[in-house]
């Protein structure tokens, strides 16, 4: 009679676990769906890269696309534009500058917040970092324009009240790396410090202790405890940023300069300029393929930095 409680057991441990996998598989369902319906089903059209999509008749999706002509590389001719070497240059230029200074803020904000003891005042400081990050940079254009508008900008007008040169900002290159990465920041950097701050929750706080007990500043607690810690998190955001290093973000680069054409040198990117060709020659032929180039650069530089990673620090790697 033992035996067979005894053996009964495993079954209903067995079932049991399989009942609360089940739970939290479907707590994954939503997301596998989304990635699923919105990443994944999309790739076949990949193949618009290298035909000639045309309207046929019937006109529907899968008949225009089997109809259409394979022109092969032919849709990649946009990379022999005499703007090729600039949008590469501002697309690759401002990701690196991004990156890095992104990384050194984020996790100097995150280990600032983590260090306030009023409650009240570490979730006002989150919430007013936070906030810039669901704004949409149509309506964050309009902030920057209130700004630096040359006939009622605060900007502008300071310089007319000092008897000073006005500046048009929307014609002069010289000062938009400078505002397109404050922009950048003033967005995106409270979404990347609420990560790191949550990963620095995370450390066991008896390591603070003790190295308070070893009589190490706040400044030694923070290098040899609060970044060690946050070394995995820090790793594998930098290898997926290092993945979007070809991809611009459009509504900025688009939307804030006000699509100034005196700008072009300093804020044309490649999804700038895909989508200005796309709108004078109805070419999704080329935007495809613009796309699919940058989908396999990322693609490359996201292996590039995990081999790197994982032949310096094996745990740290996504793979």
């Amino acid at each position: 009679m033992k035996q067979t409680e005894t053996a009964r057991k495993p079954v209903k441990s067995r079932a049991a676990g399989r009942r609360r996998n089940l739970w939290l598989d479907t707590m994954v369902l939503p997301g596998a769906i989304w990635l699923l319906l919105i990443r994944y089903l999309p790739m076949f059209g990949i193949v618009l890269a290298f035909k000639n999509y045309k309207a046929q008749r019937p006109n529907t999706f899968w008949n225009n696309i089997l109809k259409s002509k394979w022109v092969g590389l032919d849709n990649f001719q946009f990379l022999k534009s005499p703007d090729t070497a600039i949008m590469i240059r501002n697309t690759l230029g401002y990701n690196i500058l991004w990156i890095i200074l992104g990384l050194i803020i984020s996790v100097a904000f995150a280990v600032m917040m983590s260090e306030l003891t009023n409650r009240l005042m570490a979730k006002t400081y989150q919430t007013m970092m936070f906030f810039p990050y669901f704004l949409s940079w149509v309506v964050a254009s309009y902030f920057v324009l209130a700004f630096l508008d040359p006939t009622s900008g605060m900007i502008p007008a300071m310089q007319k009240a000092s008897g000073g040169a006005v500046t048009n900002f929307y014609h002069e290159t010289r000062w938009w790396p400078l505002i397109l990465t404050l922009c950048n920041l003033w967005k995106n950097i409270g979404y990347s410090s609420v990560l790191y701050l949550a990963a620095i929750t995370g450390i066991d706080t008896t390591q603070y202790e003790a190295a308070a007990v070893d009589g190490a500043t706040k400044w030694q607690q923070v290098w040899h405890v609060t970044l060690p810690n946050i070394r995995t998190m820090i790793v594998i955001l930098l290898i997926m940023n290092v993945g979007k290093i070809f991809n611009a973000d459009f509504g900025l680069f688009y939307n804030v300069p006000q699509n100034s054409g005196s700008l072009y040198p300093v804020t044309q990117v490649v999804d700038t300029y895909v989508y200005r060709a796309y709108a004078n020659t109805h070419n999704i032929g080329m935007s495809s393929a613009a796309g699919f180039l940058q989908s396999a650069v990322g693609l490359i530089c996201i292996v590039a930095a995990n081999t790197v990673v994982r032949k310096i620090d094996s745990e740290s790697s996504l793979f």
